[in-house]
């Protein structure tokens, strides 16, 4: 445990690409987001605005840096492959946890000044902002960690198989996914799955995500452990 941590606070070592940076990132498009609210005319309401996805979309590039920045550095120092795992998980699993506690209150301060002062949504999205606290919390929380070890993830491919084996897994997952779209034409199924899409609750998107995030980070350790530094 000891090594975990230490990883973890090796990976803390440059503050700005890990700390300052997404903080860059959320400050810079939220004062986009109220200028451009500001323009728009004085009698439209309920504008809402993407530009909160920015910092999520970060830690997709957060989880492949600490994979090529730090796993060959970490070998050098002869750390074990699963201390690297642990610690590095560990460390941006509490970092996701903070962003989405901190969208949380974001959005608390939004709804209690009517979307700034101009009726604009860019943390209180309405159909996430509609559940309880622990809903949002796990909602953010949830795609944010997703990012994180997608990136993760195709970084441990690329260590593991090089380019041409990162290629073969997308285009693995590309033909996946081309078969399901088949498979549901095929089946004519179209309108049961735009129902149960319809149907789904931040609560219950948030427990999809992350069960495709477990199976990312069961795949990436796998990977990890005969990985090239």
């Amino acid at each position: 445990m000891n090594r975990a941590v230490a990883v973890a606070r090796i990976q803390l070592t440059n503050k700005w690409i890990y700390l300052w940076i997404p903080l860059i990132i959320l400050a810079s498009s939220t004062l986009i987001s109220l200028a451009i609210f500001a323009m728009i005319p004085g009698d439209a309401s309920n504008i809402i605005s993407g530009s909160g996805q920015a910092v999520m979309w970060y830690f997709f590039a957060l989880g492949i840096q600490s994979m090529t920045l730090l796993f060959p550095f970490s070998q050098a120092l002869s750390v074990s492959r699963r201390a690297f795992y642990i610690g590095t998980i560990g460390l941006f699993s509490l970092v996701a946890l903070a962003l989405a506690v901190l969208y949380w209150v974001l959005g608390l301060v939004e709804q209690a000044t009517d979307g700034w002062g101009m009726k604009g949504a860019i943390f209180a999205i309405p159909w996430i902002a509609e559940g309880a606290w622990y809903t949002q919390i796990l909602f953010y929380f949830a795609v944010t960690i997703l990012l994180f070890l997608l990136g993760f993830w195709s970084s441990t491919i690329y260590k593991r198989w090089r380019t041409v084996g990162l290629t073969a897994a997308l285009v693995g997952a590309g033909a996946v996914l081309l078969g399901i779209v088949a498979l549901i034409t095929w089946r004519e199924a179209w309108a049961s799955v735009g129902a149960w899409i319809v149907e789904l609750t931040p609560l219950s998107l948030a427990g999809w995500v992350l069960a495709t995030g477990a199976l990312l980070a069961l795949t990436s350790y796998a990977t990890l452990r005969r990985a090239v530094p």
